[in-house]
């Protein structure tokens, strides 16, 4: 890469045309701050010129994802790097944007932890490289996970849908009626741990993701 401006830039597309690619929706993007006046002809102009894109990323799906982004652009090298996943990536980033070096063009960031890097604005606001284009590709609430107002700061990669799993054999031993409902739901645990004082509706796996996920979910 011939210049910072130019790695940076092609590092934008990146995330637009992988994660694009993979036709799904807990990825984000982290590079340096600031995209400047830079806009799709731009991308195109950096991607023909071509050069090293360094993504930090633990989805094994991915390496396909970048050999095909290869394929299509040969003058750009993509580096999928596994630094850690979750937590250990994301401490690995900050002390990476401490240092002022050795930050990837692109980063795999999970929808919970993107707002410690926009805070610190430590992530491209990907708008000015046409991202907002692709806000039809996705569903609300993954789009929503990754933009304020007009920014987009990520493109999502997957989405987490939270279901409702149970045991019918343990249901219809008690008569417990499945809940369709939170209250219904309370009052199902209730009565079952009263037909059996050993057995619980659930437990605690110490998972934080359920728990911001129900908060969400309550607004």
């Amino acid at each position: 890469m011939s210049t910072h401006s130019t790695r940076r830039l092609i590092g934008a597309l990146a995330v637009l045309a992988t994660l694009t690619l993979t036709a799904t929706a807990c990825g984000s993007d982290a590079s340096d701050t600031g995209a400047g006046d830079s806009g799709p002809k731009d991308v195109t102009a950096a991607l023909e010129k071509g050069g090293k894109v360094t993504v930090w990323a633990w989805e094994p799906t991915l390496k396909k994802v970048a050999e095909d982004f290869e394929k299509k652009y040969p003058k750009v090298d993509v580096e999928l790097v596994n630094a850690g996943t979750g937590d250990k990536q994301y401490t690995a980033l900050q002390n990476a944007i401490a240092a002022g070096s050795g930050t990837p063009d692109v980063a795999q960031v999970e929808y919970y932890a993107l707002g410690q890097f926009t805070t610190a604005k430590t992530v491209e606001d990907l708008s000015p490289y046409g991202a907002q284009r692709y806000a039809t590709s996705f569903t609300t609430g993954p789009w929503n996970a990754v933009t304020e107002e007009k920014a987009v700061f990520a493109l999502p990669m997957d989405s987490g849908p939270m279901a409702f799993f149970y045991n019918k054999k343990v249901f219809d031993k008690h008569g417990i009626k499945v809940p369709t409902t939170w209250d219904e739901y309370v009052e199902a645990a209730r009565a079952l741990h009263k037909a059996d004082p050993k057995v619980f509706i659930t437990n605690d796996t110490g998972d934080a993701g359920a728990t911001t996920s129900l908060i969400w979910q309550a607004g």
